[in-house]
């Protein structure tokens, strides 16, 4: 008997020897997103799902208000890659830094101008205002777009104010804060399910858009080459494992939402 005591507590610390050798070995590495969307499903589910790990990856998720914040961030080297947008690299590589996308998740649009309780059409938005998450970010490209698609001049007809995530633009467009929001699944769906109106489709609009994908800066691709091939295997593999794996894809989106996200919502946004 006291053997197979002695035996256990060898094998234990066996065991907590190899986790911690293992813990020693992968590669700590922050990771900003920008919004809270579905766009972001494949850094979340390459960490809840373990697939940074198996890559030898240690990540933490930072989340950063739009994408033009989120270039920031990584082009002064806060985070050394981030999920973004392309209107927010685009512009930060026209103005001279070397941010540069490695992979991309999304490669189209599913974005809409919703309008608040009261707003049924276009030209109800006249004199009122559209809410994106901050300037410069994918969101104010799309407003400024949708805005003129239906006849109206951004800062003209329109004021389009920074209010922050897709979840504080579908409370500010519920309550009337704004005359309407810029929004994208849950949120959208979100807000159809209670009642609001789709002003303009973006979707349906024609426009060519790189959306959300993992960027970092050649800077970093060239001295961590091998740290980015990690990532962008990580990235693969979580988008296999979105499109085949539901329950893992639903639960990670309800973490990374917040409670009261209803689950028929939740696997519309998949």
């Amino acid at each position: 008997m006291r053997l197979r005591r002695v035996a256990a507590a060898i094998f234990s610390l066996a065991l907590l020897c190899w986790y911690s050798v293992a813990q020693a070995q992968l590669t700590r590495l922050n990771v900003g997103y920008s919004a809270i969307s579905a766009d972001q499903l494949p850094a979340w589910v390459a960490k809840e799902s373990g697939i940074f790990q198996k890559n030898g990856l240690d990540v933490d998720l930072i989340f950063f208000t739009g994408g033009s914040t989120a270039i920031l961030a990584l082009v002064s080297r806060d985070v050394p890659i981030t999920q973004v947008s392309g209107p927010g690299l685009v512009n930060s590589a026209m103005a001279g830094s070397d941010a540069v996308f490695v992979a991309a998740g999304i490669t189209s649009l599913n974005y809409v101008l919703m309008g608040g309780p009261n707003i049924k059409k276009p030209e109800q938005l006249k004199g009122g205002t559209v809410a994106i998450s901050r300037f410069g970010s994918a969101t104010d490209s799309i407003a400024r777009f949708a805005l003129k698609k239906i006849g109206l001049t951004p800062g003209k007809d329109v004021t389009i104010v920074q209010v922050g995530s897709g979840p504080d633009r579908l409370s500010a467009a519920l309550t009337g804060k704004v005359s309407a929001a810029v929004l994208n699944p849950p949120s959208s769906f979100m807000a159809e399910k209670k009642g609001l109106t789709v002003i303009a489709d973006v979707a349906q609009m024609g426009l060519v858009f790189q959306h959300t994908g993992a960027a970092t800066t050649r800077r970093f691709l060239k001295e961590h080459p091998d740290v980015v091939r990690r990532y962008v295997k990580s990235h693969v593999e979580a988008v296999h494992r979105i499109w085949t794996d539901k329950e893992i894809t639903v639960k990670t989106l309800g973490k990374y939402m917040g409670h009261g996200v209803e689950r028929d919502i939740l696997e519309r946004s998949r």
